[in-house]
């Protein structure tokens, strides 16, 4: 084989190879059942098995209550641009978003379907270079959510803490899940998408 290459690109990383070579077995031959896993239906005991302990799994390393729900979903994270707002933005209310990056721009534009949208902070003029302070931005009363994305990595900028505000808070962390600690109990909604 040729020397392995490093990929630091945004979007998929590198795996170590002994993952490459578990993943290929499992694809051909789940558990010597004669069937890869990506054959096999969703409904078996064998993917069950799979899904149950891959939730226990993410629960353990995030430290997710018993009381929120893990769900995998498809479409990636660009279809919860649509769904968080369809689901939590009540017509006669509104959400605020911070702006950014390519991400949260296109997640707002898709929120102002379905209501009104506030961005209470933007660092679109300075081309994306920055996320903000808490004491840059309020998140008015009325507000049923406060939407950001943890990590831009067309930009270069992350959150180097959490926003601290009383709302609701929605997160897309498609870039830097399961890269730091991060108290779920404060989240109304985390999201990641695979790539």
């Amino acid at each position: 084989m040729p020397e392995r290459i490093f990929n630091f690109a945004a979007g998929p990383a590198t795996l170590p190879y002994s993952v490459l070579e578990q993943a290929a077995k499992d694809i051909v031959n789940f558990n010597d059942k004669g069937i890869g896993l990506i054959e096999m239906s969703h409904r078996s005991k064998e993917f069950v098995a799979v899904a149950d302990r891959t939730e226990a799994l993410l629960r353990e390393l995030m430290g997710i209550p018993n009381n929120y729900k893990v769900l995998f979903l498809q479409g990636g994270a660009s279809r919860q641009f649509f769904m968080v707002p369809m689901n939590l933005l009540w017509p006669d209310r509104k959400a605020t978003y911070l702006n950014t990056g390519t991400w949260s721009k296109k997640a707002i534009k898709e929120a102002k379907l379905f209501g009104q949208v506030e961005v209470a902070w933007s660092s679109e003029e300075q081309n994306f270079t920055s996320v903000p302070r808490d004491d840059e931005y309020t998140v008015a009363a009325d507000s049923q959510y406060l939407y950001f994305v943890t990590n831009n990595t067309i930009y270069g900028t992350q959150y180097p803490a959490m926003p601290d505000k009383d709302a609701l808070l929605i997160a897309d962390m498609s870039s830097d899940i399961l890269s730091r600690p991060v108290d779920v109990s404060r989240f109304g909604l985390i999201f990641a998408g695979a790539q």
